[in-house]
């Protein structure tokens, strides 16, 4: 018989023990007792590959007596190994670029609370800006909040640029500086949009047309361009999934659907879903993720001139949620994608929409 710690007692002799498993060190054991069964699992002296653990096989009393002791527990790993595998949010030593990072004044619009997010979780981010004063107060922001917090920051949290992000130089001075401010670049967030030319295919100006493809759709594959290079620069690290950058690109729900009264808006942001998977199929084999976060229906200072509480009101009722979203909404799934916890994570379309585009919110119960 086999004595059994655990659920049976300390001096609870089992009937009978049949082997189910065996594996390079233990031999899992259906451990009997009158009418009750028990896994156990028991260490024996000799290899359990060996000929005599065979699966089925029922341990007599007269076997089994010069073996160690069965227990009902399955043997612990250490916590390290554990453990192992397991990706962290944590973005210390990592540097982003987030370009529309400013907002007016104390706003919170989608780039400024992606940068926010990025340093509160430890990178270094370089806020790109056309107007330097509102990338300025984002990386304020950063600095203040982190003071408050007590984190170091060493290096810098955030630095300020500006740039036109339609402008390939631009890219590359952006690229250039976060390389010799920080020493590397882990992340690219591409933010900048506009509403863009109004009207439909009949009526829109088609100056403004290309105007609005440039700065929702060109900045996008430009700063893609400059970036790309220099994250093919680090390392691949087995704990991060050899994973050498990651590229996060906003898009809209309106880039998945139609509806909409205006044409430029929802044709760019279906180009940068499209882009965004094409870009990850293109370099994913080199360690470099491209994702796409689709925001709906979130209330940010883009959206707020002109809509009036009526409007607001309606926007709510389109999602299944009922509620409102805002910028740390979208931030939050970037930050999520930017990161090592997305790291078997590419080519995929995130939205932000409070289950909008799921389906339709029902009005009654039938």
């Amino acid at each position: 018989m086999i004595r059994l710690p655990g659920d049976f007692g300390l001096t609870t002799m089992a009937s009978k023990s049949v082997i189910t498993k065996q594996s390079a060190l233990f031999v899992r054991l259906a451990v009997r007792r009158g009418g009750h069964e028990r896994l156990g699992f028991w260490r024996p002296a000799v290899r359990p590959s060996s000929s005599k653990f065979q699966s089925g096989l029922e341990l007599p009393a007269s076997t089994t007596k010069r073996f160690s002791t069965v227990t009902t527990t399955k043997p612990q790993h250490p916590v390290k190994d554990i453990l192992k595998g397991r990706a962290r949010r944590d973005l210390h030593g990592k540097v982003a670029i987030v370009t529309g990072a400013g907002s007016q004044g104390d706003d919170i619009g989608n780039g400024r609370a992606i940068s926010i997010l990025l340093a509160e979780d430890g990178a270094s981010v370089v806020c790109v800006d056309k107007d330097v004063s509102l990338a300025q107060r984002t990386a304020s922001i950063i600095h203040q909040a982190l003071k408050r917090r007590g984190k170091p920051e060493s290096p810098p949290a955030a630095l300020a640029i500006q740039a036109d992000v339609t402008n390939e130089s631009d890219c590359r001075r952006i690229v250039d500086t976060a390389v010799s401010s920080f020493g590397r670049l882990d992340i690219l967030v591409n933010v900048v949009g506009v509403m863009g030319a109004h009207g439909t295919a009949v009526d829109l100006n088609p100056e403004e047309w290309a105007w609005g493809l440039e700065i929702n759709v060109t900045s996008m594959m430009l700063m893609s361009r400059a970036a790309i290079p220099a994250m093919l620069q680090n390392q691949r690290r087995e704990e991060n999934g050899s994973i050498r950058g990651s590229i996060v690109n906003i898009g809209s729900v309106a880039g998945l659907r139609g509806g909409t009264r205006h044409l430029l808006y929802p044709t760019s942001k279906g180009a940068v879903v499209n882009m965004t998977r094409a870009m990850a199929a293109h370099h994913g084999r080199d360690g470099i993720r491209v994702n796409c976060v689709c925001p709906g229906m979130l209330f940010t200072p883009m959206m707020a001139g002109g809509m009036t509480d009526e409007m607001r009101e309606a926007r709510k009722k389109r999602s299944l949620l009922g509620t409102e979203g805002n910028a740390w909404d979208c931030a939050s799934a970037v930050r999520f994608l930017a990161g090592d916890e997305a790291r078997w994570i590419t080519g995929s379309i995130l939205t932000v929409d409070a289950g909008a585009t799921a389906a339709v919110a029902l009005s009654s119960p039938v």
